[in-house]
């Protein structure tokens, strides 16, 4: 593992997350990431189709990104993975956290409209 990209990548907005389709076609998704340990941490809502491809594939490539999915960096390999609730919870807490006011009320939207168990965390190691 590299820590210097694991730096990079957790210290950025915006994280493109590229998750493969079951023909093998990627497709690139930009995400809200923090940096978790050894990890890094994205959110999402649990019915997306992200979360579907990265259950069914989780080899996955992360790169820096603008607001639009642009990439502004070279993508890395990783492994993505879907947690479980608590370390979904400590995610939202650290989304919180590092995106501010912006980040509680977007969480707060979508725990209204979903509930807690509409949303999962995204585990991904590079």
């Amino acid at each position: 593992m590299d820590d210097n990209a694991l730096d990079r990548l957790g210290a950025g907005k915006y994280l493109l997350i590229t998750s493969y389709r079951k023909n093998g076609t990627g497709v690139a998704t930009p995400v809200w990431v923090v940096r978790d340990g050894d990890t890094l941490g994205a959110w999402s809502a649990a019915d997306a189709w992200k979360v579907k491809r990265i259950r069914a594939r989780g080899d996955v490539l992360v790169g820096p990104c603008d607001v639009r999915g642009n990439p502004t960096g070279e993508p890395v390999p990783a492994t993505a993975e879907i947690c479980d609730a608590p370390t979904t919870a400590r995610y939202r807490t650290l989304l919180a956290r590092k995106y501010g006011i912006l980040g509680r009320l977007t969480l707060l939207g979508s725990r209204l409209r979903r509930g807690l168990d509409g949303t999962v965390g995204i585990r991904i190691t590079l």
